[in-house]
């Protein structure tokens, strides 16, 4: 099938099968970029109603860049992957300030920005300025080496550049936008990871894995990334009056800027015994009237950490740094998982 057709077929089938999105009936820049950062590491309809909140605060990206990174970050608040609401905000006053506010119009200066690789580039190139770039992701990824029987092994660094060039050859260049919404709403509703519809496919006469039964086999995937185990004790400090004690992450770890419990961190899990000693060595130990071991261990799981988490209640007499009014609290930015355990308390 030579690539205008590919292109044709893929685009009408597209137009009748496309779910309404709001981020796709725009060619706003700001907006798609929202959508797309957003979606990163998310699925639609998680990143949606986030997608919406951003918009309806932050409806332009001048507003996006005067705002605090407290308040970005607490709007993001549960999606996870807190980098993303960072370079968000850091990029957003580059725009603002490098550029008056309006996004660079071509792919080329789109990547020099912070928090934007080659997929969110050629995303926001090809829908908001119909630049003939091929967006690549794992939809496309999937969609291409199915049909056109590629072995690449997709976690091998060569293989963007070498999808990247076979989609440029496909793409049409007269509706870059539409081909690559299609190509990812098709890999994603149709050529799917897990029992993709070959049977009714628009390309199920000339896709190479159907003819050489390997659709279950593509694309190739080798590379396993390792999980780090972590094991968190929080230290839920109260006094007397219902205060408690947040603090703010540094920079050297996944929730910079996020506000949690004190956190004590070790490489074997947690159990009662080793909680006086621990409390013993803080300085305010002396203050402590109470300790109350919570609920059985939490698990969170992060893309590439497992965390088992424990709370220990501990009553103060007195007050220390740090401390805010539960109603204070709760309005600062935080993981969901401290935010959980925070809305029993109020």
């Amino acid at each position: 099938m030579e690539s205008k057709e590919f292109a044709n077929k893929l685009i009408t089938w597209y137009l009748q099968n496309k779910r309404d999105l709001p981020w796709r009936n725009t060619t706003n820049p700001y907006h798609i970029w929202l959508s797309e950062i957003i979606l990163q590491q998310t699925k639609i309809s998680q990143g949606l109603p986030y997608y919406l909140r951003f918009v309806e605060h932050f409806p332009t990206i001048q507003d996006l860049a005067n705002a605090s990174e407290e308040q970005v970050l607490k709007l993001w608040q549960g999606l996870g992957y807190y980098s993303r609401a960072r370079n968000l905000h850091h990029t957003a006053q580059i725009i603002h300030q490098k550029y008056q506010g309006n996004f660079p119009n071509n792919y080329k200066d789109l990547i020099q920005l912070k928090g934007i690789g080659p997929y969110t580039a050629a995303a926001i190139a090809s829908f908001a300025f119909k630049e003939a770039v091929p967006v690549v992701d794992g939809n496309v990824f999937r969609v291409l080496s199915r049909y056109l029987g590629i072995e690449t092994d997709i976690a091998n660094s060569k293989a963007l550049k070498e999808f990247t060039s076979v989609a440029k050859e496909l793409i049409d260049p007269k509706q870059p936008d539409l081909f690559n919404q299609a190509m990812m709403e098709f890999g994603s509703e149709h050529c799917s990871v897990h029992q993709p519809k070959c049977e009714n496919c628009i390309f199920n006469t000339s896709c190479w894995a159907l003819a050489n039964q390997k659709v279950n086999v593509l694309p190739i995937k080798i590379k396993k990334l390792k999980t780090k185990k972590r094991h968190f004790l929080y230290l839920v400090l109260q006094d007397l009056n219902g205060n408690i004690a947040l603090f703010k992450r540094d920079k050297s770890d996944i929730l910079t800027g996020m506000y949690e419990f004190l956190l004590v961190e070790k490489d074997t899990p947690w159990e009662i015994e080793h909680l006086t000693s621990q409390i013993n060595s803080f300085e305010w130990s002396k203050k402590v009237q109470d300790l109350q071991w919570t609920e059985p261990m939490v698990k969170h799981k992060l893309t590439h950490q497992d965390l088992e988490v424990r709370f220990v209640k501990v009553l103060l007499n007195s007050e220390i740094d740090g401390m805010f009014r539960l109603e204070e609290a709760n309005q600062l930015p935080m993981p969901k998982i401290i935010h959980d355990f925070m809305q029993k308390l109020l």
